[in-house]
């Protein structure tokens, strides 16, 4: 474990260091896969293949900080504590990043959404929709894609983390460990039966309105949030050696695997998905959470990840819309816009830390002194 970060509370405990980098590690796959969406024609051909699962991946993080964070908190915390702490950790950034979508929505104009046909109002109404979390129905769907939030696409996924958390605090924290497991199995059933034989051989939902994402998508927080608490609560650590460089490299190959099978065969993608979300990460965040790091620079650049981490996966996506639009504007091979690319993630990095430090931290200290009534 680490010292508290600046990015904590004051009464947070202490992280862990490698969960932290792990994080970050899979924030920066997660940048480069949708790089490559501008070049795929859909999932079956798309590059980095299994990016998306980094959000399993997440939620199964989210869950096992939380259990550690919070479950022995319960006899003195109330409800709205834990969710106005939820809220500050979480929103501002939903904000920054729906306000960063929207300054770049008139530049991101290409053949598959026309953005000049959008009114300012129609603009502003979006970015509303967005900083609040509500997700957009077809008709306020500016993008014309089928996005829940067309200005910040990853959005969808804190929608789902805020129901995994207000869960947590109504009835799942409550549960004991055999009541919770029996919870998490079901729920893990539901999640490998929509992989392996649902429509798209994959989890890659959540994101529309449509019946199959929101099913997929709520199947997605209710097995991966409570299997990260469930094995928080039965976490005893083992011994392992660079356990952050073995993690890190595991998650990597996991999330860039070409995809398997083919379109005559989607519950082979299916199980690799399942195999995924079900075994390898929980394992993964098992080993993270048991090892160390054992020197300076390896603390540091797991902290760097972290606190990188979530800044990161809320920003980088407007540039990746425009990215997608120079790249089909001026039909562009991967080769062509690698500068661009190298860019792009460079400069999401860089902006990432930026916001952290100039606006976030800023904004949670200042709602923590005030709506908590303690300091940061």
């Amino acid at each position: 474990m680490q010292t508290i970060s600046a990015a904590a509370f004051t009464d947070t405990k202490p992280h862990y260091n490698i969960l932290d980098g792990l994080r970050g590690v899979a924030a920066i796959t997660v940048v480069c896969f949708h790089l490559f969406e501008a070049y795929a024609t859909s999932h079956l051909d798309q590059q980095l293949n299994h990016g998306y699962l980094a959000v399993d991946f997440f939620f199964i993080l989210s869950g096992f900080v939380v259990g550690y964070a919070y479950d022995d908190r319960w006899k003195t915390m109330k409800i709205k504590d834990f969710l106005k702490r939820r809220f500050i950790r979480l929103q501002p950034m939903v904000v920054i990043g729906a306000i960063i979508g929207a300054i770049m929505f008139y530049f991101q104009g290409c053949s598959v959404w026309d953005v000049s046909k959008v009114s300012i109002g129609m603009l502003l109404l979006a970015t509303l929709l967005n900083v609040c979390l509500i997700p957009a129905t077809p008709g306020f769907e500016i993008r014309g894609v089928g996005e829940m939030y067309p200005l910040n696409g990853p959005s969808w996924s804190l929608f789902f983390e805020y129901i995994g958390n207000i869960l947590y605090a109504l009835f799942i924290r409550k549960l004991s460990i055999r009541n919770l497991t029996i919870f998490v199995l079901l729920a893990g059933l539901g999640l490998a039966a929509f992989s392996i034989f649902g429509p798209y051989g994959d989890i890659c939902v959540g994101f529309s309105l449509t019946d199959d994402n929101m099913v997929g998508g709520s199947l997605r927080i209710l097995f991966s949030f409570p299997a990260g608490l469930l094995l928080s609560r039965i976490f005893k650590p083992v011994h392992i050696k660079g356990a952050f460089w073995i993690c890190s490299l595991s998650v990597v190959v996991l999330l860039v695997i070409p995809r398997i099978g083919d379109g005559e065969s989607l519950w082979m993608n299916g199980l690799y998905d399942t195999v995924c979300f079900a075994f390898l990460f929980p394992l993964l965040v098992y080993l993270g959470a048991s090892g160390k790091t054992t020197d300076k620079h390896t603390t540091r650049v797991c902290k760097f990840l972290g606190d990188i981490s979530y800044p990161l996966y809320m920003v980088h996506y407007p540039f990746i819309y425009l990215y997608y639009a120079w790249v089909k504007n001026e039909s562009l091979t991967f080769v062509q816009s690698l500068p661009g690319a190298l860019a792009l993630v460079i400069g999401n990095i860089l902006l990432a830390y930026l916001c952290l430090k100039l606006y976030d931290e800023p904004v949670r200290k200042y709602l923590a002194k005030h709506f908590l009534r303690i300091t940061k």
